[in-house]
């Protein structure tokens, strides 16, 4: 494909954003639909970005011709039919992170994209980030073996916001969001599928219904350990932050940022073509459009990761 290739974007909230000011950088890309569920709303962010089509209907933009791929960055309860009406509409397809909440849900998009041959991507932007990409490449280059991750996921989030403070009309997940990201993460850099977890949460909340504390651990074939502590009560640092523990080295990612074991900052700068995992990330999925291929974080390579959430699920309902 060498023509630019036309996008819809659906979800004009914080990380719709930050699709939008990705994909400015990347070249033979054109936003041409923005979807959101307040129109008035969404045509604020459609002028900003000069988007000359704006709905709070994702069928609209599917029913326009011109368009070649869809960006979903909708509530994670949407992700999987609305992937699968984009599939079934004839377009490509990146889905935020998670690809469902529900594993059978992910199951039929992997079905489906491998029926269609279409292009079906999900956001697992860890594995995008230059930070993790630079240990990904010590892995790969036999220069660095893993033993252990630990990973802390942190937030504070008592009542019902998203990233910017702002009222939220969905309810955020702990295990099908936010360790979604890690235990991809942990099977992406062991180089070997997950073959035993476990998992623990604290209490309820009220009015969320969701647990605000989690603790998993993962075990890959290999041997390789992780330690996922995640919460929703942490008044503090907030975010992800990953310790990786190995026999020749130990690594601290904080998002782009990579430090050794001792603090010292690593210069990633030169990673690849961009800082930006979400930016990153959306190249790859363009990338692949246009070569025709598989991409990193294809739905049938990260739906490993929600069996794992789902047997996990199990545990916590069976405890």
């Amino acid at each position: 494909m060498s023509k630019t290739i036309k996008v819809a974007l659906a979800g004009a909230g914080a990380f719709g954003i930050k699709h939008l000011d990705g994909i400015k950088l990347i070249d033979g890309v054109e936003v041409v639909s923005l979807i959101g569920r307040e129109l008035g709303k969404t045509q604020d962010v459609a002028d900003k970005y000069g988007i000359s089509h704006v709905t709070t209907d994702l069928n609209d933009s599917l029913a326009i011709k011109e368009v070649d791929a869809v960006i979903l960055c909708t509530p994670t309860q949407m992700h999987a039919s609305q992937s699968i009406a984009c599939l079934n509409a004839g377009k490509h397809v990146q889905v935020e992170i998670p690809l469902c909440d529900v594993y059978r849900d992910g199951a039929q998009v992997v079905a489906l994209q491998k029926q269609t041959g279409l292009v079906a991507m999900c956001g697992h932007t860890r594995r995008f980030n230059p930070s993790h990409q630079l240990v990904h490449q010590q892995i790969r280059a036999g220069q660095f073996k893993l033993y252990q991750m630990d990973v802390q996921t942190y937030f504070f989030r008592r009542t019902n916001m998203n990233a910017l403070g702002q009222p939220r009309s969905w309810t955020d997940h702990l295990l099908w969001h936010h360790a979604a990201h890690t235990v991809d993460l942990f099977a992406y850099q062991a180089g070997s599928p997950v073959v035993k977890a476990n998992a623990m949460q604290g209490a309820i909340h009220p009015t969320l219904g969701i647990a605000m504390d989690m603790s998993i651990q993962l075990q890959a074939a290999n041997g390789a350990m992780c330690t996922l502590s995640l919460s929703f009560n942490n008044d503090g640092p907030l975010g992800t932050f990953f310790r990786y523990i190995g026999d020749s080295a130990t690594y601290i990612a904080r998002y782009d940022d990579l430090f050794n074991g001792k603090e010292e900052k690593l210069d990633v700068s030169k990673v690849a073509v961009s800082m930006n995992g979400i930016e990153l990330q959306d190249r790859e999925f363009f990338a692949a459009i246009r070569e025709g291929r598989e991409p990193n974080a294809s739905v049938a390579q990260v739906l490993p990761c929600y069996q794992v959430l789902h047997d996990l699920e199990q545990q916590l309902f069976a405890a």
